[in-house]
């Protein structure tokens, strides 16, 4: 008789097998600070972080400055890199791609953010395994947050948790921390400000944990200057989730244009056909056939929606295969 241990049985007598690897003890931290024109507020920005977060890099990159950005970064402490093409979105593209880390803590480089509330986000993200820790700003101050932004962020927000989920009260905050997963799977398509608002929806869309956590919002040092214009930013971010929807919600989209269209189409076709059963006559042929039309692209936008609804689907599920292939985070902490 063969031996069990022949026949594929474990033996009792092997030393037994580790489960795996224990955890690491602690994460790689970077912050990461897309920066333009922004020497006066710089240097208070790399200090705080470095205060706050010690363990961690700090990474500064600069937009085409016309400033000292790049020298008062450096002098401050930060690694500072820069990236050619104009705006936020190529920026953050270029930082989640070049930086390896564990957690990414995301700023604005305009102290107008509270480092000191970094290591709380940080620890709720490890602690809850999470994949973004919103930071929603906190103010009294007029100048920092003003009537115009606040108005123009409730609005967006609330379009995007109406049609994408309601689990985020400030969508446009620029004060976020992310899991290595979230930052090395998201697209970063976005080019300007809308960056923020893709990142919410790519979070929703994949149904992510994610929380938030309030922190104070403060006004900028005196001698720098705001690089948001409300009208124009705000057309853009509007501009965004509209082409977010269509991409991301293809059959509620087409299906609204082609209700449009239909009720149009009948509008029109109404008193022609009220005519053609008093006389059997169609007088009007140029609107009956702007009617016909206008119902045949109902059905095409329909269509549309429908294979559309299945792409989407499919690039749905290759996102998340992509998010999946990346090992979640499994850090021991430190006691509270």
């Amino acid at each position: 008789m063969r031996r069990l241990e022949e026949m594929g049985a474990p033996r009792t007598d092997a030393p037994a097998e580790p489960w795996g690897e224990p955890p690491p003890a602690a994460p790689r931290i970077a912050v990461l600070v897309p920066c333009y024109n922004e020497e006066v507020a710089i240097p208070r920005v790399v200090a705080a972080f470095r205060s706050a977060l010690p363990e961690a890099t700090v990474y500064v990159y600069d937009n085409n400055s016309r400033d000292r950005t790049r020298d008062a970064a450096a002098a401050a402490g930060a690694v500072v890199r820069r990236e050619g093409l104009q705006g936020k979105g190529h920026v953050v593209r270029r930082m989640l791609a070049d930086v390896e880390a564990d957690v990414y803590v995301l700023v604005d480089g305009d102290d107008t953010y509270d480092a000191a509330d970094a290591p709380a986000m940080i620890r709720l993200l490890l602690e809850d395994r999470l994949d973004m820790v919103t930071g929603v700003r906190v103010t009294d101050a007029i100048a920092a947050y003003r009537p115009g932004h606040r108005f123009g962020n409730a609005v967006l927000t609330g379009v995007v948790r109406h049609i994408f989920g309601d689990r985020i009260t400030d969508m446009l905050s620029g004060y976020r921390v992310f899991s290595r997963r979230f930052a090395k799977s998201f697209p970063a398509l976005a080019e300007g400000f809308e960056t923020e608002t893709e990142f919410t929806v790519h979070a929703l869309e994949l149904r992510l944990p994610v929380a938030e956590l309030r922190t104070r919002y403060r006004e900028r040092p005196p001698g720098s200057q705001s690089k948001l214009n409300t009208w124009r930013d705000g057309f853009r971010i509007l501009r965004a989730i509209a082409l977010l929807v269509r991409r991301e919600r293809p059959l509620p989209f087409f299906a609204t244009l082609a209700t449009l269209l239909l009720a149009l189409a009948f509008g029109l076709a109404l008193p022609v056909i009220e005519t053609w059963f008093a006389t059997g006559l169609v007088p009007r042929l140029p609107t009956a056939v702007l009617s016909t039309g206008l119902v045949l692209l109902s059905f095409l936008s329909l269509a549309c929606g429908l294979i559309l609804d299945t792409v989407t689907r499919g690039r749905l599920e290759a996102k998340r295969i992509a998010y999946l292939a990346i090992p979640a985070p499994d850090f021991r902490l430190p006691p509270r």
